[in-house]
């Protein structure tokens, strides 16, 4: 008898095991649908703009309001990639590339992914709400851009510079989650997001020139071949990577921040080194490596620079009173 009692418990425990394995599979499932990895595009310039609002407020980092900010990044996200994956189900049947993807190889149902989707939507706009007015108001209008992106290659190739939009919310919302007001500077980071994503978007689009061709989908490749497509792409990151230098002359940032931008610079000069019209065997490591370290790298060096410019001037601060008191004594004999 106890012997069948530990056979029994040993199937139940293996069904369990089983059944939390499966689970966990689903769950990985819907983390390879949305592509969790790829918020390290859009992320560490929210994390920019999140400090650079305490750097101009002058306060410490409210860490609950970052997780906040961290939360709307993650659903805002999800809302995304999941309704591009929902939108674009019978194309991705349709192309080789794309045909393993969750919801045409059948591990997620299109209505499980819309749920996600309505969910996330929904989570996204209730933490704006908890943030501040302006960022509540404010959060149809990220979700008009960050969802409507998904239609716009059936009837533009201008789709690269939507997605570019909807990446460079990060860095503004992240400011006015702890400012609640617009400036420039964040400003100027948001318009260096539209034209990076932009760019190296139209460099993961080379891989589908042909097919969306086919499929009378539109694209800069599709539209005017590749070798035009990367000058398109070089001529977007040049206007990256001048906007961050003139954000850097502008706020008058210091060696932290000139070094983070020419590591940038140079990831962006990289890339366009690894893609030829006629090799694109490279693109993923541009696409994703190069630009997943260039902008996590960027984020390290601009954080560090404004706390390291904070640091400076809560020292002058604190040493201010002494030195009034030296002039004092000199002059009056106080």
């Amino acid at each position: 008898m106890p012997n069948n009692h530990n056979s029994y418990g040993f199937f139940n425990d293996h069904e369990a095991f089983s059944t939390f394995a499966k689970r966990m599979v689903k769950v990985g499932s819907y983390f390879s649908l949305i592509k969790f990895s790829h918020t390290v595009f859009a992320m560490p310039f929210a994390i920019i703009g999140f400090f650079l609002g305490c750097h101009e407020l002058r306060s410490l980092p409210d860490w609950t309001l970052l997780l906040k900010v961290i939360l709307c990044m993650v659903f805002a996200r999800t809302a995304a990639m999941g309704f591009n994956r929902f939108i674009d189900r019978d194309i991705d049947r349709k192309n080789e590339r794309t045909q393993q993807r969750e919801i045409p190889s059948g591990i997620l149902s299109s209505g499980s992914v819309l749920l996600l989707v309505i969910l996330s939507s929904a989570l996204f706009v209730g933490t704006t709400y908890s943030i501040n007015a302006l960022c509540f108001f404010l959060s149809p209008v990220a979700l008009l851009v960050i969802l409507g992106y998904s239609y716009t290659k059936r009837f533009t190739w201008l789709c690269h510079v939507v997605l570019g939009i909807g990446l460079s919310l990060a860095p503004i919302g992240a400011y006015l989650a702890v400012t609640g007001r617009f400036d420039w500077t964040p400003l100027l980071f948001s318009f260096s997001v539209i034209t990076w994503v932009s760019g190296f978007d139209i460099i993961y689009a080379l891989q589908d020139e042909e097919f969306d061709r086919k499929e009378a989908l539109h694209s800069l490749p599709a539209a005017f071949g590749k070798s035009k497509a990367l000058l398109f792409s070089t001529f977007l990151h040049a206007a990256s990577a001048a906007f961050i230098i003139f954000a850097g002359f502008f706020a008058g940032y210091g060696s932290w921040y000139w070094s983070g931008t020419v590591f940038f610079c140079l990831l962006l000069i990289y890339q366009h080194r690894l893609v030829k019209p006629n090799n694109l065997s490279h693109v993923n490591v541009a696409f994703f490596t190069t630009n997943g370290i260039a902008s996590l790298v960027f984020a390290a060096f601009v954080v560090i620079e404004l706390l390291v410019t904070d640091s400076e001037a809560k020292a002058k601060n604190l040493r201010a009173p002494n030195f009034l008191r030296s002039q004092l004594f000199v002059t009056f004999g106080w």
